[in-house]
């Protein structure tokens, strides 16, 4: 409510005496108010107004953490230290085990070579060694049949087929415990050498292999020495072409007749 001065109040009286207006009537004077503000709380007359400002909004009180973050947070953390050590374990377990496994032994010379030419034979003679069309070489059977190495390899080389032709029956050891070997008895041996295309030093490392590896006979003694070592002056001369079947035996002492024909096979006593 607005309070007007005593000395506007005469002045309007007079205005109203000389307009004629009976004295004694109130006018009414009224003042242009201000809109209230949005929000602003209107208040009775003759009470003082007072406005009030929103409050400014902040930000919404952080939710407390769940059990299990709470557990990660409290949780200590792994030291740099013992990250790099367990980085490095898969590699120090792959090379312990591999520590741990026996060095596999690669054979060299005839009996390194043998066993990949022996891809040849296997179809008949079993992959190892154990039998089949053909006879077998394990536990010493290719031994007993052919007691002297030149004998297997003259077999070996001109095959079952000329054996018969040339009338030959017994390549190997004709007084065999159990009974000789007869040429064309269980099939056709084929000629490693027309047939298979073997060179001489080809066919001395596959009997090597059949005698040594799949006989199961020791990597020792004169024989192995002569023939299958890897040092064999025998396989060295057949591989530089010094020395081929049919003269080895004139160029080596003790060594027998290979031939280059089918001969019969000498007893182990022969």
């Amino acid at each position: 409510m607005t309070e007007i001065p005593e000395h506007l109040l005469k002045r309007s009286k007079e205005r109203r005496g000389a307009a004629g207006e009976t004295p004694g009537t109130a006018v009414a004077t009224t003042t242009p108010t201000t809109p209230a503000a949005a929000g602003a709380a209107v208040e009775p007359a003759g009470k003082a107004v007072r406005t009030e400002s929103a409050a400014p909004v902040g930000p919404p009180p952080a939710q407390p953490d769940s059990p299990v973050v709470a557990a990660y947070k409290a949780r200590k953390k792994i030291p740099v230290w013992a990250m790099l050590t367990l980085s490095i374990l898969p590699v120090w377990a792959f090379m312990y085990v591999r520590a741990l496994q026996p060095e596999t032994v690669v054979a060299t010379g005839p009996l390194g070579e043998g066993a990949t030419v022996y891809n040849q034979c296997a179809s008949c003679h079993g992959g190892s060694g154990e039998g089949g069309v053909g006879y077998s070489f394990q536990a010493g059977s290719v031994i007993a049949t052919f007691p002297h190495i030149e004998d297997q390899l003259r077999w070996v080389k001109f095959g079952s087929e000329a054996y018969v032709a040339a009338g030959v029956t017994i390549a190997g050891d004709p007084n065999r415990a159990g009974g000789a070997h007869i040429a064309g008895a269980t099939g056709v041996m084929p000629a490693a050498a027309a047939a298979l295309g073997l060179s001489d030093v080809e066919i001395l490392a596959v009997v090597c292999h059949e005698r040594f590896d799949l006989a199961g006979v020791a990597h020792e003694g004169t024989e192995y020495d002569t023939w299958c070592s890897p040092t064999s002056a025998i396989f060295l001369a057949l591989e530089a072409g010094t020395a081929t079947f049919a003269n080895v035996h004139e160029q080596f002492e003790g060594v027998l007749q290979i031939g280059e024909a089918p001969l019969a096979g000498a007893s182990a006593n022969g």
